[in-house]
């Protein structure tokens, strides 16, 4: 780390750090107020307006393509898996996916598919079984969209169309040329939402909080068992649902835990990119203190012993904060923690533990 970051690191005020605070419900509020106010994104309520596009029969549930409304400017498509022999109503599920891989791809890397190109990818990271089947199979309405830049909101420019490249063009070569286009107009797309004065995590969050708005209006879901999950990026994702949404009993965040300061020394590019940065926000808190400001909702939170995305004793050490937070908050109950022998990923090991979670709490 160059010295100069160094000390602006040290220059921190940290005020808002729990062990500062005796009343830690006081702290809560504050610390939330703060974390709303970094995201520096409100968007006004709009109607959802919401269309069932196509209802495909999977065997064992059907998946419904939804089109609706998350803000006055964006309007997105979202998959919803059902269960056909689960008791109505169900619990509900929003499924997040992951920041790495192949970015054209969001919403479709948890739903089967047959792109080998993601098959690959979910071999790799889910052991070869879409996460949102799985999760719909255990008895869960699953609800997932694409996180802003990926899939069907890639950015665009005038010259270049991810859509019609992809159907012009195939094989690695072609996939990779694809990719560093994509990386490009990314990296241009966020330095655009600089300009407008807005975080890419308040643009998701506010899309997650509509996803919440869409699943209440489903007759097959109940409202009071609704919970969060996702890796990696759709860890962090969950990480702020579980902190702002108080609608969210449950949620397992995999794969994206540590303290700032283990974020800042190790991996910084890899693990931060562009989507965790949040403008007077982290002078103030550790993320340790963001997340614990959630409860009482359930939350678990899950590092693999050999994902090497943090330095473990980053993560134990956030680890042992929010604990601390939940203790004092006399809720020791409602939060868990679990490091598998697992890399960086979801598989079948960490799915399981997930699902015992949601199991016990939702």
């Amino acid at each position: 780390m160059e010295n100069c970051f160094a000390q602006l690191r040290q220059a921190r005020s940290c005020d808002l750090a729990a062990e500062k605070w005796e009343d830690i419900f006081q702290w809560q509020k504050s610390v939330q107020a703060c974390l709303r106010e970094g995201l520096h994104y409100d968007p006004p309520k709009c109607s959802l307006n919401a269309e069932v596009l196509e209802v495909k029969d999977m065997g064992e549930y059907t998946r419904e393509t939804i089109l609706f409304n998350t803000t006055p400017w964006f309007r997105i498509k979202g998959y919803l898996l059902l269960p056909k022999n689960a008791p109505r109503p169900l619990p509900g599920i929003l499924l997040q996916h992951e920041w790495g891989g192949p970015m054209y791809f969001g919403k479709e890397r948890l739903i089967r598919t047959e792109c080998s190109y993601i098959q690959l990818f979910q071999k790799e990271y889910y052991s070869g079984v879409p996460l949102a089947e799985r999760f719909c199979l255990a008895g869960y309405a699953v609800f997932c969209i694409d996180a802003f830049h990926f899939g069907e909101r890639a950015p665009r420019s005038r010259d270049f169309d991810p859509l019609k490249l992809l159907e012009k063009f195939s094989g690695t070569a072609e996939f990779n040329y694809f990719e560093g286009e994509k990386s490009a107009l990314f990296r241009h797309a966020m330095l655009q939402l600089g300009w407008a004065g807005v975080t890419w995590s308040g643009v998701n969050f506010a899309d997650d909080r509509s996803c919440i708005d869409y699943m209440l209006t489903r007759k097959e879901i109940d409202g009071s068992r609704l919970g969060v999950t996702g890796l990696s990026g759709g860890g962090w994702r969950t990480n702020m649902v579980m902190a702002l949404e108080p609608r969210i009993k449950a949620g397992v965040s995999v794969g994206w835990m540590t303290t700032n300061q283990g974020s800042f020394e190790t991996n910084f590019n890899g693990a931060i990119g562009v989507f965790a940065p949040l403008p007077g926000v982290w002078n103030r808190m550790d993320l340790s203190d963001a997340v614990s400001s959630g409860f009482p909702v359930n939350a678990m939170y899950i590092v693999g012993a050999k994902d090497n995305l943090f330095p473990s004793d980053g993560v134990d050490e956030a680890f042992r904060k929010i604990k601390e937070i939940y203790t004092r908050a006399n809720l020791p109950d409602n939060v868990a923690f679990a490091r598998p022998d697992t890399v960086h990923c979801y598989n079948a090991e960490v799915q399981q533990i997930a699902l015992d979670w949601f199991g016990k709490k939702l």
